[in-house]
């Protein structure tokens, strides 16, 4: 089994609520689901879809082939219809279309009518698509009902019951009428499976800070990044959380410095707009050696770009900016987990050596929904390294930034002792008063880069690899790629030896000390860098920091995602050319 359905229309028609609720009540159902959206930076109008692909296997990306379309709107079906499967279905309201389609895969469900009819209110339409979508597929409504009780509970049962109706009636007339439906997911009943989670990559990132114990939060509203103020603002009060919602993001970075300085986890959000107004803070951290976490979601640039669109364009940017020499870390998840694991692996780092940490995700990653069984919390640690109380008021002195075989100095809570405690923006001595001779700032800049990177990088995991022990061809990718070229190795390993190497942290640059990925990139015929940029930023920096340069390069950067299809067709093309 694995279906995928398209639902399409203009801005503020429902299509996340359809979307939504369908692809809850399928990992309820404990199937797999995969979902992308793709929308326009407006409220109203325009052209957007939102896409669920339903499997009783991992899936990990989204298809080219639709099995049912819902059309919301006469885009829907111009836009989309080449796109049906043989077997596949367009469902649509003729009245609310103003236009009737006699055309073979055409269904004409009355959403309007039947949400009035049945449901009380001609707002249920959508509840009544819902219905006929599950209708076509064969599946009850059981969890669909169980979930109504559940999110309606304190709107009364009078809406409860209204969406039971309207949902019970786009069923019923699907069933009844869908001559050519020939879908058949009701299997699912047979033998009940454990619900799975449903989670987005930006629901994960927000989730894994939550883990990790941020206590501040403070960010600009800033797509793709919200979703994350907005996720932890939901957990303030149940885990004394502060969330400021600061005036630009150059107030956000400050914020989140200070709050770091005065001693809780802190984090910062924006997209790369907004990150270019952080650089003067990041430096700020980087000088202070103050710990920071920050989310850093890519959209198309340059400017304003796409805002709602995707695009890997922000990874050189993430590397060089900000004015001066000081460490950073990169971590780049590839999935809601990965994002949830690598938000925590950000914080521990951020303390142990006292360097800004960024999150860089993009749009895709942000919005596209996964299913899990459950995430690994053995992963996940939680490491104070402040000191406090006898710790701190033990020591004879503190310097803040005292020179140590390893960099990294005692970290305090201002206020802690009787210590003073002391740092400054300008270049500065121990205890962190301004100095201006050669020999300290020498010092300095060997303790905060020199002593520290080394360490650091030993904290770099290497790429995960996945496919043939010996391949003929190896694909790469980074951050948002990663279920793409999975799902592709897992259809072409029957074709041909073929591997893939996924990077998730990539600065500093991984070692082959664990892993000598390297050599396995050497001794393939075709290596494929796959990358949603112009300019294959990831091959450019494995080039800088390994010399090693791909055969092959695949870029997208239209502002849409890969989808398997388009991405197995290229990769396909790139082996019959090297055979060639």
């Amino acid at each position: 089994m694995d279906y995928s359905i398209k639902i399409g229309g203009e801005a503020g028609q429902g299509i996340q609520t359809i979307g939504g609720t369908l692809a809850r009540v399928f990992a309820r159902a404990g199937q797999h689901v995969f979902t992308h959206q793709d929308y326009e930076s407006r409220i109203r109008g325009g052209h957007n879809f939102y896409q669920v692909r339903l499997a009783d296997h991992p899936v990990m990306s989204s298809r080219d082939r639709i099995d049912i379309i819902v059309a919301l709107d006469k885009e829907s079906i111009s836009f989309h219809e080449e796109e049906l499967n043989e077997n596949g279905v367009i469902i649509y309201d003729s009245e609310s279309l103003k236009l009737k389609y006699d055309k073979p895969r055409f269904l004409d469900v009355p959403f309007l009518k039947l949400a009035v009819e049945q449901g009380g209110n001609k707002i249920m339409a959508n509840t009544v698509a819902v219905g006929a979508v599950l209708g076509m597929l064969g599946i009850n409504l059981d969890i669909l009902f169980d979930s109504f009780r559940e999110t309606f509970r304190k709107k009364g049962d009078e809406i409860i019951t209204g969406n039971i109706n309207a949902a019970r009636a786009g069923h019923d007339f699907a069933v009844k009428n869908c001559d050519k439906c020939s879908f058949d997911a009701g299997a699912i009943h047979e033998f009940p499976l454990q619900p799975k989670m449903l989670i987005t990559g930006v629901d994960a990132i927000a989730l894994g800070a939550i883990a990790s114990g941020v206590k501040f939060y403070s960010a600009y509203p800033m797509t793709p990044s919200t979703g994350i103020m907005n996720y932890i603002a939901g957990k303030e009060a149940e885990y004394g959380i502060i969330v400021e919602q600061a005036e630009d993001e150059i107030a956000a970075i400050n914020m989140a410095i200070g709050a770091s300085f005065a001693g809780v986890r802190a984090m910062t959000g924006t997209s790369g707009g907004g990150f270019a107004l952080m650089v003067e803070g990041l430096s700020l951290a980087g000088m202070t050696e103050t710990p920071i976490v920050i989310a850093l979601g890519q959209r198309p640039g340059p400017a304003t770009g796409f805002p709602t669109r995707t695009e890997q364009g922000d990874l050189q940017f993430a590397l060089y900016t900000a004015h001066g020499e000081f460490p950073r870390i990169i971590l780049a998840p590839g999935t809601p987990e990965q994002a949830f694991q690598l938000t925590n692996k950000a914080f521990d780092l951020t303390e142990k050596y006292h360097v800004p940490v960024i999150i860089i995700f993009d749009q895709y990653l942000a919005d596209c929904e996964w299913t899990f069984d459950k995430f690994d919390l053995e992963k996940i640690h939680y490491s104070d390294r402040r000191l406090k109380g006898e710790a701190l008021s033990g020591l004879p002195d503190y310097k803040r930034h005292a020179y140590t075989e390893t960099g990294v100095t005692p970290l305090a809570v201002p206020g802690g002792s009787h210590h003073l405690v002391v740092t400054d923006s300008d270049e500065h001595d121990e205890e962190g008063h301004m100095v201006e001779d050669a020999g300290t700032r020498n010092k300095m800049l060997d303790k905060r880069l020199f002593k520290k990177m080394p360490l650091i990088k030993t904290e770099i995991e290497p790429p995960y690899f996945f496919g043939s022990d010996q391949p003929e061809t190896v694909l790469v990718g980074w951050g948002s790629t990663y279920g793409l070229l999975k799902e592709s190795i897992d259809m072409l390993m029957e074709k041909t030896k073929i591997a893939m190497l996924h990077f998730s942290e990539i600065y500093p640059f991984p070692s082959t000390d664990k892993f000598d990925y390297l050599n396995v990139l050497s001794k393939s015929a075709l290596t494929i860098c796959i990358e949603n940029n112009a300019t294959g930023q990831f091959a450019r920096l494995m080039r800088a920091e390994t010399g090693y340069e791909f055969k092959h390069k695949i870029n997208k950067y239209d502002g849409r995602p890969f989808s398997f299809d388009e991405l197995t067709k290229e990769i396909l093309a790139c082996l019959d050319k090297t055979k060639a």
